[in-house]
């Protein structure tokens, strides 16, 4: 793999394959833990995601402290430094957006994920402004997360395609059909366009009739095997195959996901513990599964067979 990667060189990688978001180890004390890092990385590296985001959402990127911030970077970019590139979470408000950001060019990362920027809501226009500030601090390649309070429409995403030449893809979150195909015809190939919503296997097949067949899988942090077996059931439309996996695995995961809010993050960590990569604690304002509920994500990870 190259030591740099032009936006246009990483959206062709991200329009392709399976992208995941590896969880932030954090010790017992809840300080980030870099040899379990390491470890986690090395783990999921040859497993075939074609990218794999840092400090990304699942990777609690809203709780890290910014010295933490280039720590989880740094370890990420080199220990992958050859096999699998690496991008980058950045957000927050503008000026600390561009600070993760440059940050994260420097360390190493091939691009970006341009989350949202939490709490306050905004016009399209300020939005709009907001991505390309951040966009044109950097050479490297970004990608969009309209989620939340950033909900760009086809006409602003392609005003900003045309001023921010590294603006590469855009990642949905939003789960609006009627804006993910406006936006597809509008764009075209101009981006790699990512499947972004929790959980996003369920939504894997109608994405991909919608023209977006890559997204980025949580469950790859600990049932690896099962993401890409999943992955490519969709991709040669084994439509048995996928059937079978959302029955046995995927809606009772959901059901445990959704009893309470956060768990998405918290799910994920307690199945790398359960799969032997323990994480450590999530960060608050999130909470653990209970007890009970590790022992029933526990026995749904059993029925998917060794990793």
């Amino acid at each position: 793999m190259p030591t740099t990667m032009t936006p246009q060189e990483l959206r062709t990688v991200l329009s392709h394959g399976l992208l995941s978001f590896p969880v932030t180890d954090f010790n017992a004390q809840g300080d980030f833990h870099q040899a379990g890092y390491i470890k986690r990385l090395e783990w999921l590296a040859p497993y075939g995601a074609t990218a794999l985001f840092a400090a990304g959402g699942t990777g609690e990127f809203f709780s890290l402290a910014a010295s933490e911030y280039s720590q989880v970077i740094k370890t990420a970019v080199d220990t992958c430094a050859g096999s699998v590139p690496i991008l980058a979470g950045v957000g927050g408000a503008t000026r600390q957006a561009i600070e993760y950001a440059q940050e994260a060019e420097r360390l190493g990362a091939k691009g970006l994920l341009l989350l949202p920027h939490y709490l306050t809501e905004a016009s399209q226009d300020g939005v709009a402004a907001h991505v390309e500030a951040v966009c044109k601090s950097v050479k490297i390649g970004v990608v969009v997360y309209n989620r939340n309070v950033c909900r760009l429409n086809a006409v602003q995403l392609e005003r900003l395609a045309e001023r921010c030449p590294n603006l590469i893809g855009y990642k949905d979150g939003l789960g609006d059909i009627e804006l993910m195909v406006s936006i597809r015809r509008r764009l075209g190939d101009r981006f790699s366009y990512l499947g972004g919503l929790p959980t996003a296997e369920v939504y894997a097949a109608a994405y991909k009739a919608l023209g977006v067949p890559v997204y980025s899988s949580a469950v790859f942090n600990f049932v690896p095997k099962t993401a890409m077996d999943f992955y490519h059931a969709i991709a040669r439309d084994d439509h048995a195959t996928v059937g079978k996996l959302i029955d046995d695995f995927f809606l009772p995961y959901l059901e445990l996901r959704n009893r309470k809010a956060g768990y998405a993050v918290s799910i994920v960590k307690a199945g790398a513990k359960i799969a032997g990569y323990d994480a450590g604690p999530v960060r608050t304002p999130l909470t653990d599964l209970t007890e009970e509920e590790v022992g029933m994500l526990a026995a749904l990870m059993d029925k998917m067979g060794p990793q």
